[in-house]
C-alpha cells in the first residue's frame, strides 16, 4: 500500500515538470511536500519561504534549482543555522536553510575559514569564481540545523537586488495543491470607545461553518454601531499534507463593492515585523490564535495591501441591512468565502474612559521617567497612539529591583525601546552581574532581557512591554559530557559531544582546545549541543591528547571541563 501512495505522489508531482520548460528545479529530488508557505503567519514576521518536507529525517541531497553561483554561506547555531545563497543569471537569489552540512569542497573551504576566524558562526560573502553552479548540482544536504523545529529544506527565492523575499510558488515548482484554504473564526471589533457590537463595547468572536461551498455563520445578521473592523482566522493547506500554512490573498466586499485586498506576492525584511500590526496581536498573546485584521492601523506600513477603502474600517448608520463577503484564496487559485450581514442599531452605552499615565502619539519620539524607572520611546514604536500605564509592585529575594510593570504585553512594540531600572542596594562585586529581567508573575520564571550596570542604573533595550525588573547572573554555565567518561574515557570514536547550559543571562561563548589547538565544536542552540567531529587532517590521531573546553554566558561567567584521552 505504501508503495501505491508513493508511486500516485511521484506522478502528480512529475507530470507538472514535464508539461514545461521551467526555470527552476525542484531543490529536492522527491515530492514536494510542504509543511510552511511563504507569507505565513509567525511570531514577529513573515515566514520568507516555504518549508520543504524531507521525511521528517536529515541528509536528503539538495541541488541547486538553476544556474549561477554561491554568493553567500552562513553558519549560525539560531536562525537558518547552516544556509547557502545561490545568485542566479534571472536577477533572483536562491536560499537554502537549516542544512545538515555541505557537500564536500564547500564544507572544506568553510572548515578551514571557521578555524582561521577560530568561530563557528560564519556569515562569508563570496566571489563568482569562487563556488559557480549548474541547475541540479549538488550542494549540501537536508537538515535540523540552527532555529529549525524538525527536519526540512527552508528553500526562498529573493530579488537580488535588494534581498526582497519574493513568493516561491509564482514560479513553476511541482506543488499539487487542489485543497482550498480553511476559514475558522470571524471576528468583529468596536474600534473606538463608542461603538458596540451585539450591544457590547468589546469584540466578539464567531465560530463558522461550511455550508455547501461557503462559510457562514450560526447568526442571520449581526447588530453594530460605529467604527468597527473585522478580522478572520484562516489557514491555507496542500494536498498530502496536514499542515497549517498561510493563506495568498483576503478580499473584503460590502455590498458587493471591494473594501479591502492583500496578496503576498512578495514583502521586505524591513517591514517584516508589521505583521503585528496585520493581526489582532491581542487575541494572538492571549490565546495564540492568528486573525487577519482587515483593517489599519495609522502605523501600519506594509506594502502588500492592493486597495483599502477608509483605511478599512466600518462604519454602517442607515438602519438597513448589508451584506459582507470575504474571500481567502491560496496561490494556485483555491478558494474559500465567508458570508454575512451586519446592520446597524443605536444602543446607548455608558463609557468610562480608563486612567492612564501619558499619552503617546505613535509616530512621535516619547519619554517616561519616574525616581526609578527611564523609558525612551523612539517615533513610530506603536502601530497607533497610545495611553500608557505604569505600575509596580514589590521585590522578590531574587531581585534588586521592584517589579515594574510596563504597560500591557498584549500592546506590541514596533521598535526597540531603552529601558533603565534602578539599582536597590548591591554590593558593588555584583555590578557587573547585573541585568534586566522580564518576570512571569504566575510561575515566578525569570528570563534574561539583557542589559549592564551604569551609576546606579541597569539599561537595556527591550522590544516587549512586561514585568521588568533587576537580576543578578553569578552562576556559571552547566557543561555535561556525553562522549567522555571519568574524564578520560571516549564512549564514541568519531566526535565528543557536549550539552551546555545557562540559568539566565545565555550562552555566549564556546571554546574548545585539543592539545593547546583551537578545535571547531558545532553548536546546536536549541538543543544545547555542541559536537566536533574528529578531523585527523588537523589533529594528529593514535595518541593521548589534552581536551580543554571553556563556555561562558553573557555576564562572564565561565566554566572549563577538561579531560585526557586516547584517540
Amino acid at each position: 500500500m505504501q508503495k501505491i501512495v508513493l508511486i500516485i505522489i511521484l506522478i502528480y508531482n512529475i507530470l507538472p515538470a514535464l508539461s514545461q520548460d521551467s526555470y527552476y528545479a525542484n531543490p529536492i529530488k522527491m515530492p514536494l511536500l510542504l509543511s510552511g508557505s511563504f507569507a505565513e503567519l509567525r511570531s514577529d514576521h513573515f515566514h520568507s519561504g516555504i518549508d520543504i518536507k524531507t521525511g521528517g529525517e536529515t541528509g536528503a541531497p539538495v541541488y541547486s534549482v538553476a544556474d549561477g553561483f554561491i554568493s553567500r554561506i552562513a553558519v549560525s547555531p539560531t536562525g537558518f543555522g547552516k544556509a547557502i545563497y545561490i545568485a542566479h543569471t534571472n536577477g533572483t537569489t536562491s536560499v537554502y536553510g537549516h542544512l545538515d552540512r555541505f557537500r564536500p569542497d564547500i564544507k572544506d573551504y568553510i572548515t578551514g575559514l571557521q578555524y582561521r576566524n577560530k568561530s563557528f558562526r560564519l556569515d562569508q560573502q563570496l566571489s563568482p569564481s569562487a563556488f559557480p553552479v549548474k541547475k541540479d548540482d549538488l550542494i549540501g544536504y537536508s537538515g535540523n540545523s540552527g532555529s529549525s523545529g524538525g527536519p526540512h529544506l527552508h528553500f526562498e527565492i529573493r530579488d537580488s537586488r535588494n534581498s526582497k523575499p519574493l513568493n516561491p510558488l509564482q514560479y513553476d515548482f511541482p506543488v499539487v495543491d487542489n485543497t482550498p484554504p480553511k476559514i475558522f473564526a470571524l471576528m468583529i471589533t468596536p474600534l473606538d470607545a463608542y461603538s458596540h457590537v451585539e450591544y457590547a463595547g468589546i469584540k466578539k468572536i464567531y465560530p463558522v461553518v461550511l455550508n455547501g461551498d461557503t462559510y457562514i455563520i450560526n447568526r442571520s445578521i449581526i447588530p453594530v454601531y460605529g467604527n468597527i473592523g473585522f478580522a478572520i482566522n484562516t489557514n491555507d493547506f496542500f494536498d498530502l499534507s496536514e499542515n497549517r500554512c498561510g493563506i495568498y490573498s483576503l478580499e473584503l466586499k460590502i455590498d458587493g463593492e471591494p473594501y479591502y485586498f492583500f496578496k503576498m506576492d512578495g514583502f521586505s525584511f524591513d517591514e517584516t515585523r508589521y505583521l503585528n500590526s496585520h493581526i489582532d496581536y491581542e487575541e494572538y498573546i492571549l490565546s495564540r490564535k492568528k486573525f487577519h485584521k482587515t483593517w489599519l492601523d495609522p502605523g501600519n506600513r506594509l506594502s502588500i495591501y492592493d486597495y483599502v477603502r477608509n483605511r478599512g474600517i466600518i462604519k454602517i448608520n442607515d438602519g438597513n441591512p448589508h451584506p459582507v463577503s470575504i474571500e481567502i484564496k491560496d496561490i494556485h487559485g483555491n478558494k474559500s468565502v465567508l458570508k454575512f450581514s451586519i446592520i446597524s442599531r443605536v444602543k446607548n452605552i455608558s463609557v468610562t474612559e480608563p486612567e492612564y499615565d501619558k499619552f503617546i502619539d505613535y509616530n512621535k519620539q516619547a519619554y517616561y521617567r519616574n525616581d526609578s524607572i527611564a523609558i525612551d520611546f523612539p517615533a513610530n514604536t506603536f502601530y497607533k497612539d497610545l495611553k500608557f500605564t505604569y505600575r509596580k509592585m514589590p521585590s522578590d529575594n531574587r531581585l534588586f529591583s521592584p517589579i515594574h510593570i510596563i504597560h500591557n504585553r498584549t500592546v506590541p512594540l514596533h521598535k526597540n525601546v531603552r529601558l533603565a531600572i534602578q539599582v536597590q542596594d548591591v554590593e558593588k562585586k555584583l555590578h557587573d552581574k547585573l541585568l534586566l529581567v522580564n518576570v512571569d508573575t504566575v510561575s515566578g520564571r525569570l528570563s534574561s532581557a539583557g542589559g549592564s550596570y551604569n551609576n546606579g542604573w541597569v539599561t537595556s533595550s527591550v522590544r516587549s512591554f512586561g514585568n521588568y525588573a533587576i537580576a543578578a547572573d553569578t552562576i556559571r554555565p552547566k557543561i555535561i559530557p556525553l562522549s567522555i567518561s571519568n574524564r578520560s574515557v571516549l564512549t564514541e570514536t568519531s566526535k565528543i559531544r557536549f550539552l551546555i547550559s545557562d540559568e539566565l543571562s545565555g550562552i555566549n561563548t564556546v571554546e574548545g582546545y585539543m592539545d593547546d589547538k583551537w578545535m571547531l565544536f558545532d553548536y546546536d542552540a536549541k538543543n544545547d549541543l555542541i559536537v566536533h567531529t574528529f578531523d585527523p587532517d588537523r589533529f594528529e590521531m593514535g595518541k593521548k591528547h589534552q581536551l580543554k573546553l571553556y563556555v561562558t554566558d553573557s555576564k562572564g561567567n565561565r566554566s572549563v571541563y577538561e579531560a585526557s584521552f586516547q584517540k
